[in-house]
């Protein structure tokens, strides 16, 4: 039987601290990098509040200034806010009313994420529930004035 999504994000497991190689060196220069997990992002999405926002970049520059790294995976980060937005919905159908607000978590921009659960269209709806207005001119969806709504820190 296939994991959870639950089990996915509580797996125990260490970040890691690689160093910056190949072709990735060409992106992010030299120095190191921090791989989290899905718990740490959990923990990081849970701390934004109703009414305020947060960027994945927000998140990764958290992340370089905890461990002290020029860089965090984009890819992987990309990959835990996914499970953590659907772990969350496994907890919302499990009937559980504290998960982590993963709607919160916006991309550059102000961008909505498309990959969430829903895609654009609930992680709007649960937006404007929160009082944030949604610009639906362009192909991606982004808040209006997102920058006046994030947080000082993940």
């Amino acid at each position: 039987m296939p994991k959870s999504w639950r089990e996915k994000r509580d797996k125990e497991q260490e970040p890691q601290v690689v160093k910056i190689v190949g072709k990735m060196r060409d992106r992010f220069g030299p120095g190191k990098m921090v791989i989290a997990t899905p718990g740490i992002i959990d923990g990081m999405v849970r701390k934004v509040p109703e009414g305020k926002l947060a960027t994945i970049n927000q998140i990764m520059d958290k992340l370089c200034e905890e461990y002290e790294t020029e860089a965090a995976c984009p890819m992987t980060t990309g990959i835990f806010i996914g499970i953590v937005a659907k772990a969350a919905e496994e907890e919302r159908a499990a009937g559980m009313k504290r998960i982590a607000p993963y709607w919160r978590v916006l991309k550059t921009k102000g961008a909505l994420n498309p990959k969430y659960p829903g895609g654009m269209e609930t992680q709007a709806v649960r937006l404007e529930q929160e009082g944030h207005k949604i610009d639906r001119t362009r192909k991606t969806w982004r808040v209006a004035d997102f920058e006046e709504k994030l947080v000082k820190s993940v």
